[in-house]
C-alpha cells in the first residue's frame, strides 16, 4: 500500500486528497447516485477505476451529455444481451448510443417481428433487475479472438483495430489502443453472464438503469455499406428517470402527427411513388399552390434586394465540375457520369458553378459589384436509400440558390446584410428561434486554398454572426471544401432543431474559374463568392413548415383559403357568386357543391385544415352576409360579405396563423 494524490475536481472547486493504492472513482465520488462515471484527466473512466498517482478526477452525472451517452450504451449492452438470450444464433454487429437513444445490430435469419420486440424489452428488465456488474477487463487480440471466436462481425472489427473510425460505430478502441471486453457478472455469485468487445465506459451495474423502451427495428447494412450483409437493428430510448421517458415518448407520438410524410397524403400535397424512384417528388396541384406561394413571396423579396434571376442547364460536361472542384471532392454524392458523344455528362449536385459561367461570360466591372445571382435550380445527388427521408433527404429537389460576387471590401457588409435578410426572410414564414452555427476547417486534406484565406473567411462570418446577437455554436472541420460557412438553426413548434440556410464565403472557385473584374484603377481583380442557401432546398422547407405547422398553414400558405358551405342546396349559387368576388381578389377559394350533409363537409373542411370555412343559409342570403366558423370551432355569424372578405384579406396580408 502506498499513498497516492489525486485532485477532485466539482464546478470551479479543487480538492486535493491523498489516498491509498487500490481506491476507486466510485469511492471518492460516490455517494450521489446520479454519478455513473468519472472523468479522470479528461478520459471517461468507470467508477470501478482505480485511481493513480496525479490524477484529476470530475463525477459524470447521468444527465449530463456523457452521462447520456453511458446511460444508452449500458442499456445497448442489456439489449444484446437479451436478444442473445430469446436468439442465441443471434450474431453480435455495434452497439453505440446515438441521439435520444441507442440501437444495435444482429445478423438473425428471420426479421424481427413487434411481438419479438415486446419480448426482448421484457427481458432487459429482467436483466435490469438482477443489477449485474459491468467489468472491464483489457484484453490481446489473441485472446480477444478466442473468446469472441463465434462473433464475426466482432473478429472483424478486432481486424480494424487502427483503423476503425467513430463513424463505423466500433465498440474498440481507435488509433491502435488496447482492446477491453466487458463482462456482465451475476450481482451475488460474480458468474459471467455475457460479455462483449467494448471501450466503455458503463454504469456501475444493469440496476442503475432507470427508464428505457425498445422504439422499432429496420435493416442495416454492416457498417454501413450495400456490400456488406444486411442485419437487423433494433433502436431503443433510454432516460435518467421515468418521467424523463413519458415526456420523451410523448414528444415522439407530437412528431408523429406532425410528419409531414403522413401530412402530405391526408392532405393530398406530395407523393413519391415507388415507380419514379426513392427520394424523387411529385407535388399534386393543392402542394403545388403553397410551393408556388413560397416561391412567390421570396422571388419578390429577393427582387426588393437587388437579386437578379438566372436559370441553368440540369446536365453538364464533366470537366465543369472538374474545374468546379466537386468530382475530385465531392463525387460519392453525385450521380454516376452518362455517356454522350464520347463526353461524359453529370447530373448538377450544385449550381454554382454554373453561375460562375454566368459571371464569366462578359467583361465584369467593379460598378456591377455586389452582383447577386438567383436561381431556383433543381440538383440532383445520390444519397444512398437508408438516408433518403421523405423530402428532408432528398435525391432531387430545388435550391433557392443565390451568388453573390464582391470585393473584399464589400464582403462585410454584404455578410452583415445578407444574413439579417436571411433571417427575416425566415421570420417571414414562420419560424422565429434561431441559434447560428459557424463551421471551420480542420488539419484534414479536404479543404482548398491557403490557411489565411480561411482565417480572414472565417473571421467576416465571426463578425457578421456577432451583428445578429444569437447564440454562436462553433463545428470545427464542418466546412465546405471550398470555404467556412455560417448555418442557421431554426428550431420548430415542438423544439426540434433544423439546419435552414446556409451562408459561405469562398475564395477558392473564382481563383479556378479565373473570374475577374476590372477595378477603378483599371486593375485586374479576383472577386470573393459568397454561396447561399436560404432555404436550403425548396422541397425540405416545405417538409419543415408542414410539420412546424402540423398541416395547420397561416391563411396566406394555405392552399385553400376558404371553403363555401352551403345549408342547403338552394344556398349553392349565393356561395359561388361569393367564391367568385372571392377569386377576383386573389384569395383560393372553393364551394363545397357535393350531396353530403352540411356537418360532413364542415368535417371534411376541418380534416384539410381549411382557415375559413363561410357557411350561408336563408337569413345569411337574405341579410347578405356570410357566417364564419374557424378551425378551432368557433364561430361568428351575419357577416355582411364585404366584410367577411375584408377578414380573410387581412389575415392573408398579416401572414399570421388564425
Amino acid at each position: 500500500m502506498s499513498d497516492v494524490r489525486v485532485i477532485i475536481k466539482r464546478d470551479s472547486e479543487r480538492e486535493e486528497r491523498v489516498v491509498t493504492t487500490g481506491t476507486t472513482a466510485a469511492e471518492l465520488l460516490g455517494g450521489d447516485r446520479s454519478t455513473v462515471a468519472a472523468r479522470v484527466t479528461g478520459e471517461l473512466r468507470d467508477l470501478a477505476y482505480e485511481v493513480a498517482d496525479g490524477d484529476e478526477l470530475e463525477p459524470v452525472a447521468i444527465d449530463s451529455p456523457d452521462g447520456l451517452d453511458i446511460l444508452r450504451h449500458s442499456t445497448a449492452h442489456v439489449l444484446a444481451q437479451a436478444v442473445q438470450e430469446l436468439f442465441p444464433e443471434a450474431k453480435l454487429g455495434i452497439g453505440p448510443p446515438i441521439k435520444d437513444g441507442f440501437y444495435y445490430d444482429f445478423d438473425v435469419e428471420t426479421p424481427f417481428h413487434p411481438d419479438d420486440l415486446k419480448r426482448i424489452e421484457k427481458k432487459m428488465q429482467e436483466i435490469q433487475k438482477r443489477g449485474q456488474r459491468f467489468s472491464r477487463r483489457v484484453v490481446s487480440d489473441e485472446e480477444a479472438r478466442e473468446e469472441l471466436a463465434a462473433e464475426p462481425y466482432k473478429l472483424e472489427l478486432i481486424g480494424l483495430k487502427g483503423a476503425a473510425s467513430a463513424a463505423d460505430g466500433a465498440d474498440v478502441e481507435v488509433g491502435g489502443g488496447e482492446l477491453t471486453i466487458y463482462d456482465n457478472l451475476d450481482a451475488k455469485t460474480g458468474d459471467l453472464c455475457w460479455k462483449d468487445l467494448c471501450r466503455g465506459p458503463h454504469l456501475p451495474t444493469t440496476r442503475a438503469i432507470p427508464a428505457f423502451k425498445l422504439m422499432r427495428s429496420a435493416g442495416a447494412y454492416w457498417r454501413g455499406s450495400e456490400q456488406n450483409p444486411m442485419l437487423q437493428r433494433i433502436y431503443g430510448t433510454a432516460w435518467p428517470t421515468k418521467d424523463e421517458l413519458k415526456a420523451h415518448l410523448e414528444f415522439l407520438a407530437e412528431a408523429e402527427k406532425r410528419d409531414h410524410r403522413k401530412l402530405g397524403v391526408e392532405l393530398d400535397l406530395f407523393s413519391i411513388p415507388e415507380v419514379l424512384g426513392s427520394g424523387l417528388a411529385i407535388f399534386h396541384p393543392k402542394g403545388g399552390v403553397i410551393r408556388k406561394v413560397m416561391e412567390d413571396y421570396s422571388r419578390r423579396r429577393h427582387e426588393e434586394a437587388g437579386y437578379e434571376f438566372v436559370n441553368t442547364p440540369h446536365i453538364s460536361k464533366g470537366k465543369l465540375f472538374e474545374t468546379s472542384g466537386h468530382l475530385p471532392n465531392y463525387a460519392e454524392s453525385m450521380f454516376p457520369p452518362m455517356e454522350f458523344e464520347g463526353q461524359d455528362y453529370y447530373l448538377k449536385a450544385m449550381n454554382c458553378p454554373m453561375h460562375n459561367l454566368v459571371f464569366d461570360a462578359r467583361g465584369r466591372s467593379y460598378r456591377e459589384l455586389p452582383l447577386r445571382l438567383f436561381e431556383f435550380g433543381t440538383v440532383y445527388r445520390y444519397e444512398k436509400s437508408g438516408v433518403v427521408h421523405g423530402l428532408t433527404r432528398a435525391r432531387g429537389f430545388t435550391q433557392d440558390d443565390s451568388h453573390i460576387y464582391c470585393t473584399k471590401e464589400q464582403m462585410p457588409e454584404e455578410l452583415d446584410e445578407l444574413l439579417t435578410f436571411v433571417l427575416g426572410l425566415l421570420r417571414d414564414y414562420g419560424l422565429s428561434d434561431f441559434y447560428l452555427e459557424l463551421s471551420t476547417r480542420d488539419d484534414s486534406e479536404k479543404f482548398m486554398g491557403e490557411p489565411e484565406e480561411w482565417e480572414e473567411a472565417t473571421e467576416q462570418l465571426r463578425q457578421a454572426a456577432g451583428k445578429q446577437g444569437l447564440e454562436l455554436v462553433m463545428d470545427p472541420g464542418g466546412a465546405a471544401y471550398y470555404g467556412p460557412k455560417i448555418s442557421v438553426q431554426a428550431r420548430d413548434a415542438i423544439g426540434r432543431t433544423w439546419q435552414m440556410s446556409t451562408i459561405q464565403v469562398d475564395f477558392q472557385q473564382p481563383k479556378r474559374f479565373n473570374l475577374e473584374y476590372t477595378a477603378a484603377d483599371g486593375s485586374r481583380q479576383r472577386p470573393v463568392m459568397i454561396h447561399r442557401a436560404l432555404f436550403g432546398s425548396i422541397e425540405r422547407f416545405f417538409a419543415v413548415l408542414l410539420e412546424h405547422y402540423a398541416g395547420v398553414f397561416p391563411p396566406w400558405l394555405a392552399p385553400v383559403q376558404a371553403v363555401g358551405i352551403p345549408i342547403g342546396d338552394g344556398h349553392v349559387r349565393y356561395l359561388e357568386d361569393f367564391a367568385a368576388e372571392a377569386k377576383k381578389l386573389g384569395l383560393r377559394f372553393e364551394v363545397d357543391s357535393s350531396s353530403d350533409r352540411m356537418q360532413k363537409k364542415i368535417r371534411n373542411a376541418q380534416k384539410q385544415k381549411v382557415p375559413f370555412m363561410v357557411i350561408a343559409g336563408d337569413e345569411d342570403v337574405a341579410g347578405g352576409a356570410v357566417s364564419f366558423r374557424y378551425r378551432d370551432g368557433s364561430q361568428k355569424n351575419g357577416i355582411p360579405r364585404d366584410e367577411a372578405l375584408a377578414e380573410i384579406l387581412d389575415a392573408v396580408a398579416r401572414r399570421q396563423q388564425v
